[in-house]
């Protein structure tokens, strides 16, 4: 099988000899055309007219009200949760299943990740294990937040990442999390063009982010978005981005302990060519996906497939294996054919940083990471 699937991704990509990365970008549009007027305007850091342009284009294809550029998914991570209320000493909950930077963005608050399992078929936080882990550790007392009857901290608020671009059980994640008042803030990093019951991700809960790395759907080489419906809180995100620099002809005056996280307008001349092609780029992935699933029909490979009631992006493709054994048998052996797969993420909790954080066990978490295999996932584009 290992032979056969080389050849197959080989035939794919009309590569029958070169490396073929797992994920690199896709430049088919306006990309030269739009950086050249950006280098022409002279306005390539945080201040042009793309940033603006780059924005309205992202609120509009996820139906957010509001979007606010940042350098990074990390960074916009970073602002949301600060804006959403998390404080030094909470709690947040998230899945142990997920790109260290989802960890991060939350230490960088000051506050504690608790990590819960996912579900099989989304890869995603089971709306199941927080329930479980909030009747059994949490209690409302009289304040607005509840309160973790172990440690004593508040829980702020709940972190479900799209693995992969599927997306998770929202409805009945924010179901549990509305009972107990606790904010969801979405991290989509991963999934720019997935729905769920026809609603983009990112757009569900108090706020949500996008990441447009350079492995990413679509890219501006290193970029973020914050996503909200709250006017106020989107002129806030904007402001902190920007060093918390409060207006004037020539004075320097800050209101808050601000960051440099706003996008540069050369990175968004780049994003605003790659938007006008994501519906296309879209597509070609989702066909992509679908040569994968047939061909792995009669395999020893399961090819996860986009969860109910949603329409994922397909960002990277999965395979899951047997066991270990065979994950790593298929990764040693493509790797060394000159084609990139990867195995999902070290489980947060293995990492020593996060090993002191608190769990439910993650059996789902393990059972995966034992098992998904990545497979070469960039929209087969005809270069002719």
């Amino acid at each position: 099988m290992p032979d056969k699937l080389i050849a197959f991704i080989r035939s794919l990509y009309n590569e029958p000899e070169a490396f073929i990365p797992l994920h690199d970008p896709r430049f088919i549009g306006n990309e030269k055309k739009y950086l050249m007027e950006c280098i022409d305007s002279n306005f390539v850091s945080s201040v042009g007219e793309f940033v603006g342009r780059f924005e309205k284009m992202c609120a509009e294809y996820t139906g957010a009200k509001y979007a606010v550029a940042t350098v990074n998914g990390t960074a916009a991570l970073h602002i949301a949760l600060q804006l959403a209320g998390v404080q030094r000493d909470d709690e947040v909950i998230t899945q142990a299943l997920t790109f260290i930077a989802t960890a991060n963005a939350i230490s960088y608050t000051g506050a504690e990740p608790v990590f819960l399992d996912v579900d099989r078929d989304t890869l995603g936080i089971a709306p199941t294990a927080v329930s479980k882990w909030l009747k059994e550790n949490v209690e409302l007392h009289n304040t607005p937040h509840p309160i973790n009857k172990k440690t004593g901290r508040r829980v702020a608020a709940c972190i479900p990442m799209h693995t992969f671009g599927h997306p998770v059980k929202l409805d009945e994640l924010k179901e549990v999390l509305d009972k107990y008042n606790i904010p969801m803030v979405e991290d989509a990093a991963e999934s720019i063009g997935s729905y769920y019951k026809g609603k983009h991700t990112g757009t569900s809960g108090s706020f949500g982010i996008l990441s447009f790395n350079g492995n990413k759907v679509i890219t501006t080489g290193g970029g973020g978005m914050i996503l909200t419906n709250n006017e106020e809180t989107a002129l806030m995100a904007k402001h902190l981005t920007t060093q918390a620099k409060v207006p004037h002809a020539w004075e320097y005056k800050h209101d808050h302990i601000g960051y440099n996280y706003r996008l540069i307008n050369i990175a968004a001349a780049l994003g605003c060519a790659q938007m006008e092609k994501l519906d296309h780029l879209l597509e070609l992935k989702r066909e992509l996906a679908e040569k994968y699933r047939n061909f792995f029909k009669s395999s020893e490979f399961e090819f996860f497939s986009e969860p109910e009631h949603c329409k994922s992006n397909y960002w990277l493709n999965v395979l899951i294996t047997k066991d270990r054994q065979e994950r790593n048998k298929l990764l040693e052996y493509t790797n060394k054919n000159g084609i990139m797969c990867r195995p999902v993420w070290e489980p947060m909790n293995r990492l020593p940083m996060y090993a002191h954080c608190q769990t439910d066990g993650l059996e789902n978490t393990a059972w995966l990471a034992d098992r998904i295999v990545n497979i070469p996932s960039a929209a087969v584009v005809n270069r002719e």
